[in-house]
C-alpha cells in the first residue's frame, strides 16, 4: 500500500455508536486489513434501559462483531459508555475511558467522528479522544483524521457549526462492495433509501467522493494532525 495508509501502523477507528465506524470508513479499513495492517475498532457506548431495551443492545453488538469479522478487525473493544446520555458523564471520566484505551491499543492512526456532527455524543466523543491523544510523551499517535457519517455530520447547521470539508480522499473503489456488506449486518440499522443510512445512499456518497478525486469511490476525511 503507497501513501500515508502504507505506513499507518496500528489503527484504531473510534465509532460513538455500533454502525458509526462501517458508514464512515468502512472501505478503509477494509482497505487497511487486506493490506495486512492491524485496525481495532472502539464502539464508545450502549444503550441503556429505559431508553434502549437489553435485547435492541444486546442485537446491534452481535451484529456489529459480525460486520468487523467481515472488514478484518482485529479486535473490537466495547467502552459500554451510556449512549444518547454522554452530557451526563463527568468529562474527566469520558477522557479517562479514551486514555485507558489508547493506553492499551497504542494506536499510531486514529480516525474519529467529526466535531461538528449534529450527536452530542459524536461530538464530546471527539473531544475526549483529542485529550487523550495529546503528545504528552514519546509515543503518541502520529497522525489523526475525522470521518463523516450519513445523518450526523451533514445535518449540522451551516457556517454556525464547523463544516465538513475533507481534504483527504481514500480510494475504495476494490472495497465498496464489502463496506456495503458490512453495512447489510447491522440489520437493525440499515433502512429504505432514500433514507441516507441506506445501502443506495452509502454508495451514492462514495462514488460522489471518488469523482471528486477522479476514482470509481473513495471515502472523505478531514486531517487534524500528521507528525512525519
Amino acid at each position: 500500500m503507497k501513501g500515508p495508509l502504507g505506513d499507518a501502523g496500528i489503527t484504531l477507528v473510534i465509532a460513538p455508536h455500533p454502525d458509526d465506524e462501517v458508514l464512515g470508513c468502512g472501505g478503509t479499513i477494509a482497505r487497511l486489513t487486506n493490506a495486512g495492517q492491524q485496525v481495532h475498532v472502539a464502539i464508545a457506548t450502549r444503550g441503556r434501559p429505559p431508553r434502549y431495551s437489553e435485547e435492541s443492545a444486546d442485537r446491534v453488538r452481535q451484529e456489529a462483531v459480525a460486520a468487523h469479522e467481515l472488514l478484518g478487525v482485529a479486535r473490537t473493544h466495547f467502552l459500554d459508555q451510556p449512549a444518547a446520555e454522554l452530557d451526563r458523564v463527568p468529562h474527566a471520566d469520558l477522557n479517562a475511558a479514551f486514555g485507558r484505551l489508547f493506553d492499551e491499543v497504542r494506536p499510531d492512526t486514529i480516525f474519529l467522528p467529526f466535531l461538528g456532527d449534529i450527536h452530542l455524543d459524536h461530538q464530546l466523543i471527539f473531544r475526549s479522544a483529542m485529550v487523550a491523544a495529546r503528545p504528552r510523551t514519546w509515543t503518541y499517535p502520529r497522525r489523526l483524521y475525522a470521518y463523516e457519517t450519513l445523518s450526523e455530520t451533514n445535518w449540522a447547521a451551516p457556517h454556525i457549526e464547523p463544516s465538513f470539508v475533507p481534504n483527504v480522499f481514500i480510494d475504495i473503489s476494490e472495497t465498496l462492495e464489502r463496506k456495503l456488506a458490512a453495512f447489510a449486518c447491522y440489520g437493525s440499522q440499515c433502512c429504505a433509501f432514500p433514507n441516507e443510512r441506506s445501502p443506495e445512499a452509502l454508495r451514492a456518497l462514495a462514488m460522489l467522493r471518488g469523482a471528486t478525486v477522479h476514482r470509481h469511490a473513495a471515502e472523505a476525511f478531514l486531517l487534524i494532525r500528521e507528525m512525519i
